[in-house]
C-alpha cells in the first residue's frame, strides 16, 4: 500500500511542472516565440497610445476654425492649428496655409497631408500581423520538429514502442504550439483592434476635409 502511494505521489508530482520548466522543454524554438510576444505586446501598446492620442478631438475646434478664418484671421487660424497637436489639425494648417490658391490645389495638399498622417498611425502594424500569422507557424514547426526527434528516439531503441517516452516526447513538443497560439491570437485581436479604429479616425479626417472646404466656399457664397 505504501509502495502503491509513494508511485502515485512520484507520477503525481512528475505531471506538475512550473512555467519555467515547460519553457525550457519546449526548445530553442521558445525564445522566439518570447520575443515575437514582447515585440507584439510593445507594438500594441505604442500604437494604441498613438491612435488614441490622434483620436482626441475638441469637439468646437472645427467651429473656432470657421469664424477665424470667415473674419479674415488667418494668422489666428494657422496658431490654433499648431497649438492643437492632432493629424485633423495639421490638415487644416496646410489647407490654411493654401489659401488663395484653386480649391482643387488646396484639397489636394490637405489629401496628401491626411495620407502622410495615416501612414505615421500605421506604423510597426504591419509587423504586428506577421506576427499574427507566424507566431503559430513557428509554434507548429516546433510540435513536428519534437515529434520527429521522438520517433528517431523510438528508431534508434531498435523499433520498440515506449508508451511513455512517447507520450512524454509529444505533449514537450505541443507545448511550442500552445506557445505560438498564445502570442499569435491576441496579436491577431489587437492587429484588428487598431485597424479598426485607424479606420474610425480616417473617416472623421475625411468628414473634418470635407467641413474645411464648406467654410471656404462660404465668403464666396456670401460675396
Amino acid at each position: 500500500m505504501i509502495t502503491l502511494l509513494q508511485d502515485v505521489a512520484a507520477v503525481e508530482s512528475a505531471k506538475t511542472m512550473g512555467f519555467g520548466e515547460l519553457f525550457l522543454a519546449g526548445g530553442w524554438l521558445m525564445w522566439p516565440l518570447l520575443l515575437l510576444g514582447g515585440v507584439a505586446i510593445f507594438i500594441f501598446v505604442e500604437r494604441f497610445v498613438a491612435i488614441r492620442k490622434a483620436s482626441k478631438i475638441d469637439p468646437n475646434f472645427m467651429n473656432r476654425l470657421r469664424d477665424l478664418i470667415c473674419e479674415g484671421k488667418v494668422d489666428a487660424a494657422l496658431r490654433l492649428c499648431k497649438k492643437t497637436d492632432t493629424p485633423i489639425a495639421r490638415m487644416m494648417e496646410k489647407g490654411i496655409s493654401r489659401i488663395g490658391r484653386p480649391m482643387g490645389d488646396i484639397q489636394t495638399a490637405i489629401e496628401n497631408v491626411a495620407n502622410l498622417e495615416v501612414s505615421k498611425l500605421e506604423n510597426g502594424l504591419p509587423f504586428l500581423a506577421t506576427i499574427a500569422g507566424g507566431a503559430p507557424m513557428l509554434g507548429f514547426l516546433g510540435t513536428v520538429l519534437g515529434m520527429v526527434k521522438a520517433f528517431m528516439q523510438m528508431s534508434q531503441a531498435g523499433g520498440v514502442v515506449d508508451m511513455s517516452a512517447l507520450s512524454g516526447g509529444m505533449y514537450v513538443a505541443m507545448i511550442t504550439t500552445i506557445a505560438g497560439l498564445i502570442v499569435g491570437v491576441p496579436a491577431y485581436f489587437g492587429y484588428n483592434y487598431l485597424v479598426a479604429r485607424i479606420e474610425k479616425l480616417v473617416f472623421q479626417m475625411e468628414a473634418n476635409s470635407i467641413a474645411f472646404m464648406d467654410i471656404l466656399n462660404q465668403p464666396a457664397e456670401k460675396k
